[in-house]
């Protein structure tokens, strides 16, 4: 048996490593973790059972059990591995994946070594890169310089799992600044706690930098907008179908004509603060354990506060 086993962060990355000789067993992670509910216990029926309900009610994914479940069969002989090299990106998406594949991995008491290729800053480079952005050469020396992860980042990865899943994310804030092997672990918390809606205007950082393009940026489409979305991001990783989802949310703020797209009064004012618009964007997404709406995020406190208004389920 092969000494190694990869755990890829999608297939695009699957299929890259394979044309690299990879020859490896490989397991690759389809979630998107970082929306919808979850439960500490990912290795259970209830588990699978929450994410495929989400799924399909939020974006009409239908999720292969038969490919799934073949797929994290690989995992049952990991313990007969030497090394389980884990391929995260620099992203909230991938980090928050990663950190449920460790817990996996712990739920299974797979106890074999783990190391971690991370992407993000790239000598030379103006923006941060995924994977498959990667040169060959540059995910070659990015294997090659691998992390190993001490059992010190285990038991942080599965400590963050946990309040992922839990109803406090204030208690995500000492970890910002906790030194460990993931280096953008801390932008990524700080990322994910900016996705509460804010407390002078009701939205999220991402639904104010939309806004924020569509009023600096001559936008001729949604598609367009798409395009400088996914460009700008920022530490969030989300794809096409996350930030379709919330451009739809922010149609009461703008306008489309054949010109193009441009804020409304209500857009304005949004930005401006002037209103919560928290109710209007009508965002109810989960992260975890924790629904968007029951909380604000105070830029003045960085922190969370418990909203009262959307306390009533």
């Amino acid at each position: 048996m092969s000494d190694i086993l990869h755990i890829t962060n999608g297939d695009n990355l699957t299929d890259y490593l394979r044309e690299l000789d990879f020859n490896d067993p490989i397991v690759t992670w389809q979630e998107m973790l970082c929306e919808g509910p979850t439960i500490a216990a990912i290795d259970s029926k209830e588990f699978f059972k929450i994410r495929r309900t989400f799924l399909k009610d939020f974006y009409n994914i239908e999720v292969n059990e038969q490919e799934l479940f073949q797929e994290l069969a690989k995992l049952n002989k990991a313990n007969d591995y030497d090394e389980i090299v884990l391929w995260f990106e620099y992203d909230l998406f991938c980090h928050i994946n990663m950190i449920g594949v460790i817990n996996l991995l712990h739920q299974k008491e797979i106890n074999t070594n783990l190391s971690l290729v991370c992407s993000g800053r790239i000598k030379g480079e103006k923006s941060l890169k995924g994977l498959s952005e990667l040169t060959q050469d540059q995910l070659l020396l990015h294997y090659r310089d691998r992390v190993q992860l001490t059992n010190d980042d285990k038991k942080l990865a599965i400590a963050l799992w946990r309040t992922y899943c839990g109803k406090d994310h204030n208690i995500f804030k000492p970890y910002i600044t906790k030194p460990s092997n993931f280096e953008y672990m801390g932008s990524c918390l700080k990322a994910h706690l900016k996705r509460f809606p804010d407390q002078n205007n009701g939205l999220s950082t991402i639904e104010t930098n939309i806004l924020k393009l569509i009023r600096d940026v001559d936008v001729k489409s949604v598609h367009h907008l798409l395009g400088y979305i996914l460009n700008y991001q920022g530490y969030y990783g989300f794809g096409d179908v996350q930030f379709e989802r919330i451009i739809n949310n922010l149609k009461p703020f703008f306008l489309q004509s054949q010109n193009g797209l441009e804020l409304n009064r209500e857009g304005h004012e949004a930005i401006l603060g002037h209103h919560k618009v928290a109710q209007k964007v009508n965002n109810h997404m989960v992260y975890g354990g924790v629904n968007r709406m029951d909380y604000y995020f105070s830029t003045k406190q960085n922190k969370l506060i418990k909203s009262i208004l959307n306390n009533v389920h």
